[in-house]
């Protein structure tokens, strides 16, 4: 039972207040503010007892979301705390980072504003850290089983600190100078504060997790080294590939990836560069793509001080409103939304097909040609058709590409190990339990199911950590909230 079954009569849904454009413009902290103390149990209580909970199903990771807006709602923090991190290794990562399936499946967004999971799931963490309630977990007694896990990015981290409360003893290898993946290189710091990184970093050392920085396997470290060393090895590598721009221009000075703009500028805020070699201070920039890549690399951009951004997407301007026959309830809504990174400054270009980018007689940049399409429908997915006349150019002295990625890197660790990789995808291939075509190597995250969503990557990561330790062990001890390939509502 709900602690006010009418808690959602009585009270609208409220969003935290948000710092104002021109001052958060000024600095790299984060968009939104905590929300008054009082606020949160009121919005708390707008959970329903609904009878079938359809944000289970939204949330990958099972979350028991009724269940901790009922004790917030109750004044019970320490028990919500104990709720939410019994499904979610990291509530502040999701908090910050995840678009809120479950919001979206929440039963008052068939007529209303659904609860605010997201804030609340924020408040719960950040109370918990603050009272001394998140501390380091003791160990199950040590199995002696090795497990090596290669990337330290958000899967590479769940499924380390899974196995390591099971009692195995496990190395966390990442190549980069600093552990955390795109969690700290690509995730820009005014969407998430990397202290809230070093302090997981920090619980997980604690329990036992070997983090060592700058392995690069395959390349110094042979992969098929590993398999001897280690009892098992997990693949959470991510999906890191591009998918480059195959246009005329492409290798024109002024026109980077974005994962070359991004990782820099994070590395500026780290203090390892007092600058960024690729800044758009000043600068006229055009953003190819419009996802949260995309986004990304706009509020840096505004933050550099660009004269001005455009950003082209190839898809035609979502809806203002949900079709309600195309894309019901409680399937995530296709309308047209703005992240945080759109309020700040955007010229926003839709059904804008990339056709050459243009140089001036130095070799840099100059322009974005391209023409408007109409997107036709073609079997199960879409083409998209030139429109006649509707050519156009924008000028633009730096171009990021953002056009999405194409699965994990080909070369020395996925050969090294004997994996197969889905043609179609560019992904690890993995059984119904995680396992590859590789002996004892495992694999989840984006390197298996492709870019997603950090919640999936925590999801998967779980259940691939539970796969491993029923291997190792004989029996299952670990909660598996997801199989591979299962997909939500989103």
């Amino acid at each position: 039972m709900v602690a006010d079954p009418r808690g959602f009569m009585r009270h609208q849904r409220v969003d935290p207040t948000k710092r104002p454009v021109p001052v958060r413009l000024r600095d790299w902290r984060v968009t939104i503010l905590p929300p008054e103390p009082g606020q949160l149990a009121q919005q708390a209580s707008r959970c329903m007892d609904c009878g079938v909970a359809f944000c289970h199903q939204g949330c990958p990771l099972g979350n028991v979301i009724p269940r901790w807006n009922e004790l917030v709602a109750g004044d019970a923090w320490r028990e919500a705390s104990t709720s939410l991190h019994g499904t979610n290794n990291f509530p502040e990562f999701t908090g910050w980072l995840c678009p809120a399936p479950c919001e979206t499946s929440c039963v008052l967004a068939i007529n209303d504003d659904p609860v605010a999971i997201k804030q609340i799931e924020l408040a719960i963490v950040e109370r918990a850290f603050a009272e001394a309630w998140v501390a380091p977990e003791a160990p199950a007694e040590p199995t002696g089983r090795r497990v090596v896990v290669v990337g330290s990015g958000p899967a590479g981290l769940a499924a380390a600190q899974q196995l390591a409360r099971a009692g195995h003893a496990v190395t966390v290898l990442e190549r980069d100078d600093r552990p955390g993946g795109l969690l700290r290189y690509g995730i820009p710091d005014f969407k998430m504060d990397k202290a809230l990184l070093e302090r997981r970093l920090a619980q997980l050392v604690a329990e036992g997790v070997e983090l060592r920085c700058g392995v690069d396997v395959g390349a110094a470290t042979p992969a098929r080294e590993l398999r001897g060393a280690f009892d098992v090895v997990v693949l959470a590598c991510g999906a890191p590939v591009h998918r480059r721009l195959d246009l005329p221009g492409s290798d024109l000075h002024g026109v980077h990836l974005a994962m070359e703009y991004l990782p820099l500028a994070n590395r500026v805020q780290h203090g390892d560069l007092e600058r960024s070699p690729i800044d758009a201070g000043g600068r006229r920039v055009a953003i190819i793509g419009g996802g949260d890549t995309g986004a990304d690399c706009l509020g840096t951009a505004n933050r550099q001080g660009a004269a001005v951004v455009h950003q082209l997407d190839h898809n035609p301007s979502p809806p203002m409103a949900r079709d309600e026959l195309a894309n019901p309830w409680p399937q995530w809504p296709k309308v047209h939304k703005h992240s945080l990174a759109h309020e700040e400054g955007v010229v926003e270009e839709w059904a804008a097909q990339t056709t050459a980018l243009v140089g001036d007689r130095s070799g840099h940049v100059r322009a974005v040609r391209g023409h408007r399409v109409r997107a036709l429908r073609c079997g199960e997915g879409r083409v998209f058709e030139p429109l006649a006349g509707s050519e156009f150019e924008v000028e633009a002295d730096l171009v990021l590409v953002a056009a999405g990625f194409v699965g994990v890197e080909r070369g020395p660790l996925v050969e090294g190990l004997g994996v197969d990789i889905v043609p179609s995808r560019g992904t690890v291939q993995v059984d119904d339990r995680w396992r590859t075509t590789a002996d004892g190597v495992y694999a989840c995250g984006d390197a298996t199911r492709g870019a997603s969503l950090v919640v999936w990557a925590i999801a998967e990561a779980r259940s691939c950590a539970a796969a491993v330790d029923a291997d190792l062990m004989g029996v299952a001890r670990l909660p598996a909230p997801v199989a591979p390939g299962e997909r939500s509502f989103s």
